[in-house]
């Protein structure tokens, strides 16, 4: 990589499935988690119930790709009804073999030519050097602060991290943030209409980049031609 400093290393390729098998497993893991969320935001009964095995299943399409929808509200909400120990296990449960889900998805995306040119160029190979000099404290830090978590998984992607050492830099990162979001819902017992905002918000804040950039895109395709 160009730039003094800092060093690329060359990408280690892990052995590669059969591509048919690859992308029948990825649409089956995609189908799977908007499934999850379908019955969720079908299902007043189901987003009301108190049962743990609807916060495991919730964290699928909220720790899925890039989140369709945030965690800490309902990690607060189950907080109000079990002990922190229980509903950090069952979310860290959940969201263990969700990133393991991403990580096949994001490798398989890795392996695609427009990821890999995108890798080539100076700014990301940067990023993915960096990431390198420590890549488990990095990835230990970012699961434990309320930062977005999508660009690490892209990182490890790039990066071609083993999964089992990603696999526990999420669980000793995880287990304790969704232990204190417990905790803080146990203690504040929060009312659930104060809960619900809080879900709105957090979602309005993930969409608006979207949105964003949307309007930008679409700015730019209704500026006339320059003349000739």
């Amino acid at each position: 990589m160009a730039g003094r400093g800092v060093r690329s290393e060359p990408i280690v390729r892990a052995r590669r499935l059969n591509p048919r098998l690859r992308s029948a497993l990825l649409l089956a893991e995609s189908l799977f988690v908007l499934g999850i969320l379908v019955v969720w935001l079908a299902s007043p009964a189901v987003r009301r119930s108190k049962s743990l095995w609807v916060l495991f299943f919730y964290c699928f399409p909220s720790q899925f790709v890039l989140a369709a929808v945030p965690h800490e509200p309902a990690i607060l909400f189950f907080g109000k009804s079990y002990i922190a120990w229980a509903v950090a296990l069952t979310a860290t449960a959940g969201t263990l073999i969700t990133e393991i889900i991403n990580y096949s998805i994001f490798n398989s995306l890795a392996d695609l030519k427009t990821f890999q040119r995108i890798c080539q160029g100076r700014m990301i190979a940067r990023l993915v050097a960096l990431f390198r000099m420590a890549p488990f404290l990095t990835l230990w830090i970012a699961g434990l602060m309320p930062v977005p978590f999508y660009p690490f998984r892209f990182l490890v992607a790039l990066a071609r991290y083993p999964v089992s050492l990603y696999a526990l830099a999420v669980l000793l990162s995880r287990f304790p943030r969704f232990y204190l979001l417990a905790v803080l819902g146990r203690a504040f017992n929060l009312p659930n209409g104060l809960i619900l905002g809080l879900f709105l918000a957090l979602l309005v804040v993930a969409l608006i980049p979207l949105v964003r950039d949307r309007l930008r895109a679409v700015t730019r395709g209704n500026k006339p031609a320059p003349a000739p």
